[in-house]
């Protein structure tokens, strides 16, 4: 099945450069809404408010971390289904394991690029 290239796709990343990096990649990569939140709590307000294809967010964040607001998404029935993948500059694995446990759809480690990201995010939704 072809990716829908004109669906929201959510950034969440407390760091701007890290939010303008991702978004200039899924732009390269054909993407068309791409929306930026710099919070876990504002990026579950706006998840709530609108309906996401892809959920790209950074692990380490305050207040609220990319792992709790997974676990919020996968705990909200109208949000579970979302894709989601996380996004660290550490490759610990017990974090990959809390993030599998957590339901997280693929991991990134930091640094990466335009290729690493459409790998990972056609993994989760398929060719584009």
């Amino acid at each position: 099945m072809a990716v829908n290239m004109d669906m929201n796709v959510l950034i969440v990343d407390d760091y701007k450069t890290m939010l303008r990096i991702v978004n200039n990649l899924l732009k390269q990569l054909g993407f068309k809404n791409v929306y930026e939140a710099t919070d876990g709590g504002m990026a579950l307000g706006m998840l709530r408010e609108k309906d996401y294809g892809l959920v790209i967010s950074d692990w380490n964040m305050e207040p609220m971390t990319g792992l709790q607001l997974l676990k919020e998404v996968r705990a909200d029935a109208k949000l579970k289904a979302t894709p989601f993948i996380m996004v660290t500059a550490e490759s610990k694995t017990e974090n990959v394991v809390a993030a599998k446990q957590a339901g997280v759809n693929n991991y990134i480690v930091k640094p990466f690029n335009a290729e690493t990201l459409k790998s990972k995010i056609v993994t989760v939704l398929g060719q584009f």
